[in-house]
């Protein structure tokens, strides 16, 4: 989800192509902002307006967005400490909205200089050279990102900068202002730089990330540190089952299109998507996991993912179109998701036990959310008469539904399920196995396992 340096497409044209050198940049009314002041104005213009102003943020709207806006409208710069996966970055990287669409800069500047105020020995030197004909570029507000993740073998190089040996072997001195090659911070001058898990420019928001039981062995950050940032927010994983399941459908790519407009990934049903958020609910608040580590949204989203992955081998394996997930692709998940849960020293060894009563518990929870007192008596009818059902990850819905024949009552339970007015096979098929699985958690059925799958009877 992370990466070291965030990169960001480039607008198409600049705004006002006729502005192309300071003189024609002071004649058109232009007045020099500092940045903080310039994201304080957007986003009050924001507020008042009543509008979105950091989209796709889910679930701080009441807690960190807050104490966010406070600390931009006291122009702080600001870190934000949480556990992993709780959207800190997400976070910062909607911080570029606030900027104005597009800046005038000097032409050729590597920091970003503004017309009116040159900082760099170049930018000063051919402003003093050139005046009212300095050229000015325009640059766009997805290009005054930076961002780096804080790894041990960052250096300070890497961030502020250093002597460039090619410009010293050009034949410039040690002490020649232009012999830097400027690191990370100095080129997101006049911009928004987020020093992810975590030089004074006088331009610039500076906003951190950490994780407070990784960021030093004590769990905390060192107090000289946190001093010289204006405001510490402290995120939070989502406080409602609906907000976690808004994260999942936003976040997990479970769907995408090529350019012909086929449909390269496969649906994962609404009460699939709630037991996958039970399912990383109950992980987070169980015992056995270590609180201070925390179960990152992306424990979530991956397990999505990997159950529409579980769908699309199914359909590309028996032919079965188009690929649907069912409860069946939610256990080999578990496997695949144990090295994203910090689990506590005393239950080493049982990591597996621990995910898999989660996962049973969640998809009870949804069983009795989502059909709970609902009419199941025409799939118990199938059993009566000892009858058994086999299902598993390669078990086509084709398949299932011809081994289960005509069931009474099908398009109440898919109604309860949210897919009334579907006729394909495999949401048919999605909503029977759920049923099932779920009369078996209420000790209505029983259930085998077996290598993939499970047969159900009574």
């Amino acid at each position: 989800m992370h990466s070291d340096n965030q990169t960001h497409p480039v607008a198409a044209a600049a705004p006002h192509p006729a502005i192309a050198t300071v003189g024609e940049l002071r004649a058109s009314g232009h007045r020099y902002e500092a940045v903080k002041d310039e994201i304080r104005r957007n986003l009050l213009a924001r507020m008042r307006a009543g509008e979105q102003r950091f989209s796709g943020i889910i679930g701080f709207d009441q807690t960190v967005i807050p104490q966010m806006e406070r600390a931009l409208l006291a122009g702080h710069d600001t870190m934000l400490l949480g556990e992993r996966g709780q959207g800190k970055t997400r976070l910062i990287r909607t911080l570029p909205e606030l900027l104005d669409e597009w800046t005038p800069v000097i032409a050729g500047c590597e920091i970003n200089d503004h017309p009116y105020q040159p900082v760099c020995a170049r930018c000063r030197r051919i402003a003093a050279e050139l005046g009212d004909a300095l050229p000015v570029a325009w640059r766009h507000r997805s290009e005054r990102y930076g961002e780096k993740l804080a790894t041990p073998d960052t250096s300070v190089g890497d961030l502020i900068g250093d002597v460039d040996p090619v410009k010293v072997a050009e034949g410039r001195t040690l002490g020649d202002a232009e012999t830097i090659h400027f690191g990370l911070v100095p080129r997101t001058n006049r911009g928004v730089f987020c020093l992810n898990e975590l030089p004074d420019l006088a331009d610039l928001i500076l906003v951190a990330s950490a994780n407070p039981e990784d960021y030093t062995s004590r769990g905390r950050i060192i107090t000289p540190l946190k001093d010289r940032f204006g405001a510490e927010i402290r995120t939070h994983y989502p406080e409602s089952l609906s907000a976690e399941l808004a994260l999942i459908r936003q976040e997990a790519q479970i769907a995408a299109d090529s350019p012909d407009g086929t449909d390269l990934g496969a649906e994962v049903p609404g009460h699939l998507v709630e037991v996958i958020a039970r399912f990383t609910r109950l992980v987070r608040a169980s015992p056995a996991v270590d609180a201070r580590s925390g179960v990152s949204a992306r424990f979530a989203i991956a397990a999505a993912e990997s159950a529409a992955a579980g769908a699309v081998r199914r359909a590309a394996l028996t032919g079965e179109a188009p690929p649907v997930a069912r409860i069946c692709d939610l256990p080999p998940v578990v496997t695949s998701l144990r090295g994203k849960v910090e689990f506590e020293v005393s239950e080493e060894g049982r990591e597996q036990e621990v995910l898999e009563h989660a996962l049973r518990r969640a998809t009870a929870d949804t069983f009795r959310a989502r059909l709970g007192g609902a009419d199941l008596s025409g799939l118990l009818a199938l059993f009566e008469d000892g009858g058994t059902v086999e299902t598993g990850e390669l078990v086509p819905a084709a398949g299932l539904l011809g081994r289960l024949g005509e069931v009474t009552g099908l398009g109440r339970i898919m109604q309860r399920l949210g897919m009334e007015g579907s006729e394909s096979l495999g949401h048919a098929a999605a909503a029977v196995e759920f049923a099932l699985e779920g009369l078996y958690l209420m000790r209505r059925l029983s259930k085998d396992e077996i290598d993939g799958g499970a047969v159900y009877r009574t």
